[in-house]
């Protein structure tokens, strides 16, 4: 697709520069922005893969914010819901109680016995365990009155728990409408990237494709010369993967092809973390659903003993792929891109997470 400026194409590389400068000039969330391009020449190519994948880095966090705080907001709702429904049989239960009263207290003020109003069956959990008909109607009835004062004091607590949770929830679907708002911000700026990519020259495409073969031989080299473990294990190395990991790892590889989407967590399409997520439910063992939660809540191994099936979190917690040997990664990319294999070293490496452990 050609990027139309002023009327005409865009060409030269000083020009796509420029643009990039004023892409990155966009007002957005507070993530840092890219650099601005330097001085034109033989670098301007490599300046213009830089702001490139410095907006799809901004795009990746708001992602992961989003995602996070939709989570948390779906959970309050599931958890307010719960309160909701053993809120309504807290209120059945103490109407039953007022009912009972007043029925214990007519059947006592005729001289009879509560065994028939059906009490028994109310105050113990067990129904077997009834009052004895001999036993005292008074004995009956202050029964009665403690076991109503106790349903009317936990129903009130109830009732505390369940408007602080509306509260929360009310909190939390505020936080998810900020996050999706900056989220669109950046969205609009990598609309703005997908055009400069596409408004490139023949001879700027091919440079651009170039860079990236060369960083991939790097990355390569450096996971082999001591950047990770020398494991030539998994889809990458021949090593069979078993068990829970060899589930997951047969998950992620079989989603190849499919594109990024933004919080998709399949089958059609995937996120970073919603790969990683879906291809451990898929194996029996659920981790949670962003990178930052994985990073945080799974146990941490080293890199040097990094195994098929571990997932590596990237940058800040904000990237994350799957490891399958031989110093590979199976990962959903970015935007415009599809669930692929890359080496293991590609991106900076926070550090290492074992799911199933």
């Amino acid at each position: 697709m050609n990027v139309s400026m002023g009327g005409g194409q865009l060409r030269g590389r000083a020009t796509v520069a420029a643009l990039v400068c004023a892409i990155a000039l966009i007002p957005g969330p507070s993530y840092a922005a890219p650099h601005d391009p330097g001085p034109q020449g033989d670098g301007s190519i490599e300046h213009i893969r830089t702001e490139l994948d410095g907006l799809y880095r901004q795009a990746e966090v708001a992602t992961e914010a989003y995602d996070a705080a939709n989570e948390k907001a779906t959970k309050q709702t599931k958890r307010l819901a719960a309160l909701h429904t053993d809120l309504a049989r807290a209120e059945d239960r103490v109407n039953t109680l007022r009912d009972l009263a007043g029925e214990a207290a007519r059947t006592q003020y005729r001289g009879g016995y509560l065994a028939s109003t059906g009490l028994q069956l109310l105050l113990g959990n067990h129904p077997d365990r009834v009052l004895d008909e001999a036993a005292q109607s008074r004995q009956a009835m202050l029964g009665l009155v403690n076991a109503a004062q106790t349903q009317k004091t936990a129903r009130a607590e109830l009732d505390g728990r369940t408007e602080a949770a509306e509260k929360e929830l009310r909190e939390l679907k505020r936080t998810r409408t900020d996050k999706a708002r900056a989220k669109d911000k950046i969205e609009k700026k990598i609309a703005d990237a997908e055009r400069i990519e596409s408004g490139l020259q023949k001879d700027q495409t091919r440079k651009l494709a170039q860079l990236e073969k060369q960083d991939t031989q790097k990355a390569k080299s450096k996971w082999q010369g001591g950047g990770g473990p020398s494991d030539r294990g998994g889809p990458g190395g021949g090593t069979k993967v078993s068990g829970a990991a060899g589930k997951a790892v047969a998950f992620a590889m079989a989603q190849i092809g499919k594109p990024y989407v933004w919080g998709a967590v399949g089958p059609s399409s995937y996120d970073c973390s919603g790969l990683t997520s879906a291809a451990w439910a898929a194996a029996g063992h659920p981790v949670p659903r962003t990178s930052q939660a994985q990073w945080q809540a799974l146990t941490r191994v080293s890199l040097a003993s990094a195994r098929p099936g571990d997932l590596i979190i990237y940058y800040d917690a904000t990237h994350v792929g799957m490891y399958i040997g031989g110093g590979q990664i199976v990962h959903a990319p970015r935007p415009g891109r599809t669930v692929t294999t890359a080496p293991a070293a590609s991106m900076p490496i926070l550090g290492v997470v074992r799911p199933g452990v």
